[in-house]
């Protein structure tokens, strides 16, 4: 027989399999092909970079369009909505004029005094007492202005966010003039607009003092308020408010009620529990007294008194002593609640 020559094993992808290979029982010593020399490192160079050298147009510089062509960009104002940029509508206002002047003139039969007080041009701060379980004393304020000053002028309220959380209500609140109480809006509104605008010093805490505490003005706080008048140098216009602690009195509170109800604080009155949200209309028929004080001057102070704490809250102590005294004044000058 003649002998055929022996054909190696054939491996994995059809090519002859090494006698050294393992499968095969030979060596399981890998060797490797010797790297070639590596090549050496190049030094980064950024004007290498295509994009650098050569940007496309839509990351070229563009020159700032004049100012008469930004305001080309903005809508067009829409004068029948009478709607400015912090929400407060005039048309809405207008709606509320005759139930607040009613209130004005035959339910509280209020008498204004020191209106010219108020400036008639540029921002100002107005700070008063806070009184009453649903007080009254902001519109009353506002239709002073609106109708005994000479320059009437519109009226903006630094409030709490308390009002954020019931539906319906944030929204009617900035129809009304409502602006939250933040360090932003208080610069803006009477800084950058010279606006005018009401803040009550003494919170909730005023709100909601019982009958026996009317008039006693509790803390300023820290004098935050000094602050935003100092920071946007505009004077601030203390006012004597007395009437407004009969027109809506706290006899108790109900604290159980305050629990359940989420709210600020639940008052019993002549009208409230009872009479459920009606009660907010139903205010006592006292008669209204408004001292508008003197100016205080706080632009033309140094400028770091804005970062002196112990300045700073003495300012504060000053406007709620002079405010107290008013108030003083005013109750023991008046012989009846109701008649003045």
């Amino acid at each position: 027989m003649s002998s055929r020559p022996r054909r190696p094993p054939i491996g994995l992808g059809g090519r002859p399999m090494d006698a050294g290979s393992p499968l095969l029982g030979g060596s399981t010593e890998v060797r490797h092909a010797p790297d070639p020399d590596p090549a050496p490192a190049q030094a980064y160079d950024p004007d290498a970079d295509l994009l650098a050298t050569n940007p496309p147009s839509s990351l070229e510089q563009v020159a700032p369009l004049p100012i008469e062509q930004l305001r080309e960009l903005l809508p067009e104002p829409e004068p029948e909505r009478s709607l400015d940029d912090w929400g407060r509508s005039e048309s809405l206002m207008e709606l509320a004029d005759p139930l607040l002047n009613f209130y004005y003139r035959y339910w509280f039969r209020v008498e204004a005094e020191g209106v010219e007080n108020v400036p008639a041009t540029g921002g100002a701060l107005l700070v008063g007492n806070h009184s009453g379980a649903l007080p009254p004393d902001a519109p009353m304020i506002m239709q002073a202005i609106r109708n005994e000053s000479p320059n009437p002028r519109p009226l903006y309220m630094l409030g709490e966010h308390w009002f954020k959380g019931y539906p319906g209500v944030a929204m009617i609140a900035n129809k009304l003039g409502v602006v939250p109480a933040h360090p932003a809006n208080a610069q803006r509104l009477l800084g950058d607009e010279g606006k005018l605008a009401m803040v009550f010093p003494e919170g909730v805490k005023g709100s909601g003092k019982v009958l026996w505490q009317r008039y006693r003005l509790r803390r300023f706080g820290r004098g935050g308020f000094v602050r935003t008048a100092l920071r946007a140098k505009v004077p601030i216009v203390p006012i004597a408010l007395v009437g407004g602690e009969e027109a809506m009195p706290i006899f108790a509170h109900m604290r159980t009620l305050e629990r359940l109800s989420g709210l600020m604080y639940a008052p019993f009155n002549h009208a409230f529990p009872h009479f459920g949200l009606a009660a907010a209309l139903m205010y006592m028929p006292a008669k209204f007294r408004i001292r508008f004080l003197e100016p205080i001057d706080l632009p033309s102070l140094p400028d770091d008194t804005v970062t002196d704490s112990a300045a700073v809250q003495g300012i504060a102590e000053e406007i709620r002593a002079r405010i107290q005294g008013a108030l003083d004044e005013m109750v023991a000058e008046r012989k009846s609640v109701w008649t003045g």
